[in-house]
């Protein structure tokens, strides 16, 4: 038995077709096939049961394939450990991170991050939490940037800052003449919202009466804080803004930004990693250099209350 053999399988496993598999290794699908023929032939089990389509693991291929990755995962944790202790800084780092975080966030740290590090290579998707996950379970990504607590079975959370919420009214708005909100001035049928699949859409559903939203003769529910922003500009009504969506606005929008009263809303973003996660001292790099982004004040969640949003 070999690494190599461990990995063709958990490509086939991946792509769930011997020819992609091959191609995503480097080597042709006769190599690919006739190496996990032989680690079969030595197990004296079928990993893959050949007659699907898609190739599907068998029902003991499937518990070879789990141990099979923290194998894989272990071997290269001997790399990863050789490269701090030589203190070599390198290598491709990928990263997810969700909608509402990356057209705020990720300008604040990339370019500094990289000034540091010039042989680190970093690669981001912008994808759901969802998406995330899943692609941190099958070792597709390094880390995510989300919203926590995901409270997700073999994940780890570290979370970073806290994002205070604010309401965001339409020019004339009624509740303009109020310096502070109540969460109860959010139950009215003119909020916009994100669609589904977004966090940001669940918190805000957490915090007052779906029910109430979007009874307007338009109704629209927009895949980014932009567009929700952008319909409140030249439409009416209002919707919720996290924090650092905020601090690009124009002095007149600031004008109609409304924070809440008492225990502040927040939600808290994090890291997350695949419990057995590799490359540990460019994720701590990567996470003081956010950290050092960010403003001092959104590192504590002393006055106001995280948001659930499952």
């Amino acid at each position: 038995m070999t690494i190599q053999q461990l990995e063709y399988v958990l490509a086939v496993d991946k792509h769930r077709h011997f020819g992609q598999a091959a191609e995503s290794c480097f080597v042709t699908q006769p190599t690919l096939s006739a190496q996990i023929q032989k680690l079969e032939n030595e197990l004296g089990v079928i990993l893959f049961d050949r007659s699907k389509m898609p190739v599907i693991p068998t029902e003991i291929g499937v518990q070879i394939i789990s141990q099979a990755k923290k194998v894989v995962s272990e071997s290269k944790s001997i790399f990863e450990l050789v490269a701090q202790l030589k203190g070599d800084i390198s290598g491709l780092i990928k990263i997810g991170i969700i909608p509402t975080l990356a057209p705020y966030l990720l300008h604040r740290f990339i370019r500094s991050f990289l000034e540091k590090y010039p042989q680190v290579k970093v690669q981001v998707e912008e994808l759901v939490t969802e998406e995330i996950i899943r692609k941190l379970k099958n070792d597709e990504l390094d880390l995510g940037i989300v919203v926590t607590p995901l409270e997700e079975n073999g994940i780890l959370e570290k979370p970073m800052f806290y994002e205070k919420f604010y309401a965001y009214l339409s020019d004339g708005h009624p509740l303009l003449v109020k310096p502070k909100l109540q969460v109860t001035d959010l139950e009215t049928d003119d909020m916009w919202v994100l669609q589904q699949g977004h966090c940001f859409r669940d918190q805000v559903f957490r915090l007052c009466d779906q029910t109430k939203f979007q009874r307007m003769n338009f109704h629209y529910e927009s895949g980014s804080l932009e567009g929700l922003k952008n319909m409140v500009n030249e439409y009416e009504g209002m919707t919720l803004l996290p924090e650092l969506a905020t601090f690009d606005l124009s002095s007149e929008e600031k004008e109609r930004l409304r924070p809440f009263e008492g225990e502040e809303p927040l939600r808290e973003v994090s890291i997350v990693l695949n419990r057995s996660y590799l490359k540990k001292k460019l994720v701590e790099l990567l996470f003081n250099e956010i950290s050092e982004n960010i403003p001092q004040s959104m590192t504590s969640k002393a006055h106001g209350k995280v948001v659930k949003f499952k």
